[in-house]
C-alpha cells in the first residue's frame, strides 16, 4: 500500500462537563485528528490525544503536530506499506513523541483494516462482540460525587473510577463505599503518593477496591514493586507504561498486578497489542484507559477491548457521557452497560468529515507529489 494523502485537523470540542483531577481541570479537548488516503481512495482515520498542556504527559498537541508536520507525515509518504506494524517500526528512528507516533499508526490500521474487509476488531483478532464500559468520575464533593456515581450505575456502566490525592481520599472512599457497597470500585491517583504515603494507602485496604491506579512517580517503577508488596489493594500501572519494555519490567519486578493499556501512552495500536499478549501470557489482567476522546479513539478501544485478556471493564463510556456531538456516526453507546463491537470495516464508524472541518483551527494536507 501507498499513502497518496495525509490530512491534519486541529480540532477543539467543548466538554459537557469538566473533568477535574489534582493535576488541573479539562473544559475544552485539543485532539489532532488525522486522515490518512491511499493511491485506491480508501481512507482511515486516527487520532492524537495529547492534552493541550503536559500535565499528564511531556507531550502536548503543540508538540505532536510539529513532530507529524515535520518528521512523521513526509517520511511515510515516501513509502510503501504492507502491514501498519511496519508503519509502527518505521516511525521509531525517532524517540519518544509516542502520542504523535499512535495517531498516524492508528490511520493505518482503520485503512488496512477496511482494505481487507474487516472490523478493525476482527482485523487484530478480538474475541468479543460486546464489551462491558466504565466510567470515570472527577473529584468533586462526596455528595456531588455519590449522585455522579449514583447516575452512571443507573445507567449500567459496570465499574466506577475516582480520582484520589492526599487531600481526597480515604473520606471520601469511606462516604462513596457506605453508599454502594458492592460497586466494582477503583482509584486513579495519576501519581499523587510518594513512599511516604505507605500507611495512608494501607488504610485503603478496608474499601475492597479493585485497584488503585499509578500512585507513585510517573516515570517510576522500582517503587511501586515495594508500594505493591505492603497493599492488599492491587496496584495498576498507568503512566510508567510506555513501551513494551516496561511492561516487562513491571511484570518481572512485581510493581503491579494489573497494567492500563492506552493507545496513545504506548505509542500505537501495535504496542498495545503486544502488551495486551504479554499480560495474558503471565497472567496479568488488563483494561484500556481513555483519555477524554472523540469517537475516532473511542472507537479503536472498543475494538482493542475485544481482545480476550481485558478482563475488567474500560473506561469507554457513551458519546454523550462527554459531547454534545461526537465525530462519528453512530455515536458510542452504552446499553445496559455494555457497548457492541461494530462489526463494519475499520472503526466501524462513519466520520463526519464536515463537522470536524468546522470545528477545526488548523488544516494541513500532505501529498506525495508535493514531496
Amino acid at each position: 500500500m501507498k499513502i497518496k494523502k495525509i490530512e491534519m485537523f486541529l480540532t477543539k470540542l467543548e466538554l459537557l462537563q469538566p473533568f477535574r483531577t489534582h493535576l488541573g481541570t479539562v473544559s475544552e479537548r485539543e485532539s489532532i485528528l488525522l486522515k490518512m488516503t491511499d493511491m485506491d481512495g480508501v481512507s482511515g482515520w486516527g487520532e492524537v490525544v495529547a492534552f493541550s498542556s503536559p500535565w499528564y504527559t511531556e507531550e502536548t498537541i503543540q508538540t505532536s503536530w510539529h513532530m507529524l508536520e515535520d518528521f512523521f507525515i513526509p517520511s511515510l509518504l515516501q513509502g510503501q506499506w504492507e502491514h501498519p506494524g511496519e508503519i509502527h517500526n518505521a516511525l521509531l528512528v525517532w524517540k519518544g513523541n509516542p502520542m504523535a507516533r499512535a495517531g498516524v499508526e492508528m490511520a493505518a490500521w482503520d485503512l488496512f483494516a477496511k482494505r481487507a474487509g474487516k472490523s478493525l476488531a476482527d482485523f487484530i483478532g478480538g474475541t468479543r462482540k460486546r464489551i462491558d464500559a466504565g466510567v470515570v468520575v472527577s473529584v468533586d464533593t462526596p455528595s456531588k460525587m455519590i449522585d455522579a456515581i449514583n447516575l452512571r450505575v443507573k445507567e449500567g456502566y459496570q465499574r466506577v473510577k475516582v480520582k484520589i490525592d492526599p487531600g481526597h481520599d480515604y473520606e471520601m472512599l469511606h462516604a462513596i463505599r457506605r453508599e454502594f457497597p458492592q460497586l466494582a470500585l477503583m482509584a486513579d491517583a495519576n501519581s499523587a503518593y510518594t513512599l511516604n504515603d505507605v500507611d495512608r494507602l494501607k488504610k485503603l485496604d478496608e474499601f475492597q477496591l479493585l485497584m488503585i491506579e499509578q500512585p507513585l512517580a510517573s516515570d517510576d517503577i522500582i517503587e511501586h514493586a515495594e508500594l505493591q508488596k505492603a497493599l492488599s489493594t492491587p496496584i495498576c500501572l498507568d503512566e510508567s507504561i510506555v513501551s513494551y519494555n516496561d511492561a516487562v519490567h513491571a511484570i518481572k519486578l512485581g510493581s503491579c498486578q494489573v497494567i492500563n493499556i492506552k493507545i496513545g501512552r504506548v505509542g500505537g495500536l501495535t504496542n498495545a497489542i503486544r502488551i495486551h499478549d504479554l499480560c495474558m501470557r503471565n497472567g496479568i489482567p488488563v483494561w484500556c484507559g481513555g483519555m477524554l476522546e472523540t469517537g475516532i479513539s473511542r472507537s479503536f478501544n472498543i475494538a482493542l477491548a475485544s481482545l480476550p485478556n481485558f478482563t475488567i471493564p474500560g473506561d469507554i463510556s457513551s458519546s454523550s457521557r462527554y459531547w454534545k456531538k461526537d465525530v462519528i456516526e453512530p455515536e458510542v453507546v452504552v446499553t445496559q452497560g455494555k457497548i457492541s463491537v461494530p462489526t463494519s470495516p475499520g472503526i466501524g464508524h462513519s466520520v463526519n468529515e464536515k463537522y470536524i472541518k468546522e470545528i477545526s483551527a488548523k488544516i494541513k494536507t500532505f501529498q506525495k507529489e508535493d514531496l
